[in-house]
């Protein structure tokens, strides 16, 4: 299962569920995303053949963010670039969300461990605003 959050036609995020299977390869991102994801299903024996990536300069200037949930039940919260609540969603042990755009704000609830991967080098302070969310307007599907 593979669900998109949007705004305005843009894409905030997408979630991949823990119990997605295809066979094959899947990209879930357009090609123009910094951060592209996919998903691979290949039986034993299934090879691909050693290879090296070119250097390919790439301007990124947007940090998008892919978390893999390694146990536990997450909140995560979607705002548009005005820091307006938009809408919840839950995430949970083996899912894996990419933040692509609009902010994100996230309450834990459960316990939980998450692996991030996100483009560098950290920028420190320059890397994000943070501010304040009206706990009142949450409402998570």
């Amino acid at each position: 299962m593979v669900e998109q959050v949007t705004h305005h036609q843009v894409i905030l995020a997408i979630i991949i569920r823990a119990n997605f299977k295809k066979e094959g390869i899947s990209f879930f991102t357009p090609g123009d995303f910094s951060q592209q994801l996919g998903y691979m299903n290949r039986p034993k024996g299934y090879v691909i053949e050693p290879h090296v990536h070119n250097l390919v300069e790439r301007k990124v200037t947007l940090t998008q963010e892919v978390l893999y949930v390694k146990s536990g039940k997450v909140r995560v919260d979607f705002y548009d670039d005005d820091r307006n609540y938009l809408e919840s969603k839950i995430v949970e042990e083996g899912d894996v969300i990419l933040l692509a755009a609009g902010g994100h704000g996230f309450e834990m609830l459960e316990d939980a461990e998450m692996i991030e991967i996100k483009q560098g080098p950290y920028c420190g302070d320059e890397d994000k605003v943070r501010f304040e969310h009206r706990k009142e307007n949450i409402s998570y599907k």
